[in-house]
């Protein structure tokens, strides 16, 4: 019988997330009952919003106890089935049921078939995965550009922020990114073709920011929170929408930053509405059909950092919280 590795939660962080807050638990692989399915996790992927769960804050979703599995998407094979829609050797994405996990038994109806033909498997955890996804929704629902419209969009080289830039570009917009570092804004405008890119760390964030978008701001799809986006604000556009999607600056901070230009929203009559993708699972084949397309195409390209096996994650996942990742955050389990 197989070995399952699984990583839960040993103790809730107070401010930065550290490799005491994880804990190893070994076990036999799970058998899956009637109507569930035993699949075999390939790759896991690391998201931010993982560190608002490792809290006992009230939010948007259940958060984890300790002693749970931590959650996480993953993407896998099928090795064993009790439901009428998979088989064995079925690549799925797992949703955020499996976790920091090697094997997992869930029920069949939360799984999705994916075509690893047609895209590699760890995409769908990324450019046509959650990621991906919420760029799309959140461009196209909430932030609705229009041609011409200047699109900024911060922590722009990371799994979400890399595909808003490039669905502006192709939807007609001008497309600003904010990354930390000449690399990653290099990356950003050499090779994902976005228009500008500002170095928030180079320390002219406010300056730098003015000169990449002359026209101002007419749509901010805000990942970092905090002082970047308190100087975004400060040139948004009349009637402009943000997209209020992650504040990663923020999820480890014991005392939270003070906005300073807020009142921007009521001068300018700012549209701003948080973004969760669940909002829209019922029409994630449309999105990520289109998203397929679009990469298929060239139209759409992605970065992976990947690290090697399951004892990696702890680590991998501080890093990413560090800013330390360049792209989509995965850990390769197999």
């Amino acid at each position: 019988m197989a070995q399952n590795k699984a990583w839960t939660l040993a103790s809730y962080p107070q401010g930065w997330v550290t490799e005491e807050n994880f804990k190893l638990v070994e076990s036999p692989a799970p058998s899956p009952k009637d109507g569930e399915v035993l699949v075999k996790n390939l790759w896991l992927s690391l998201d931010p919003y993982m560190r608002g769960r490792m809290s006992q804050a009230q939010s948007y979703a259940k958060g984890v106890e300790v002693g749970d599995v931590i959650t996480g998407e993953t993407a896998g094979e099928v090795l064993e089935s009790k439901h009428p829609r998979f088989k064995p050797g079925d690549k799925v994405i797992t949703g955020q049921r499996m976790g920091w996990q090697l094997y997992g038994c869930v029920p069949g109806d939360s799984l999705t078939a994916v075509d690893a033909v047609r895209a590699p498997l760890s995409y769908y955890l990324g450019c046509l995965g959650m990621p991906g996804l919420t760029a799309w929704f959140g461009m196209k629902e909430i932030g609705a550009p229009k041609a011409g419209e200047t699109v900024v969009v911060s922590a722009a080289s990371g799994a979400v922020g890399s595909v808003v830039g490039q669905l502006a570009k192709a939807w007609g917009c001008r497309a600003v990114g904010i990354a930390g570092g000449k690399a990653k804004c290099d990356y950003v405008v050499k090779e994902l073709g976005f228009d500008a890119c500002v170095d928030y760390k180079a320390g002219n964030l406010q300056r730098d920011l003015k000169e990449a978008c002359p026209k101002g701001i007419d749509v901010n799809f805000e990942n970092v929170g905090g002082e970047v986006f308190d100087t975004v604000l400060a040139m948004m556009n009349a009637f402009s929408r943000i997209i209020v999607c992650g504040l990663i600056s923020g999820y480890n901070a014991t005392t939270p930053y003070e906005m300073k230009n807020i009142r921007s929203v009521l001068v300018n009559r700012i549209r701003m509405q948080g973004m969760i993708v669940f909002d829209w699972n019922q029409r994630y084949a449309e999105a990520r059909n289109e998203l397929a397309g679009m990469a298929q195409q060239g139209r759409i390209k992605t970065r992976e950092t990947v690290a090697d096996g399951i004892a990696s994650a702890p680590q991998a996942f501080i890093g990413l919280l560090k800013g330390r990742n360049f792209g989509k955050q995965l850990v390769k389990l197999a």
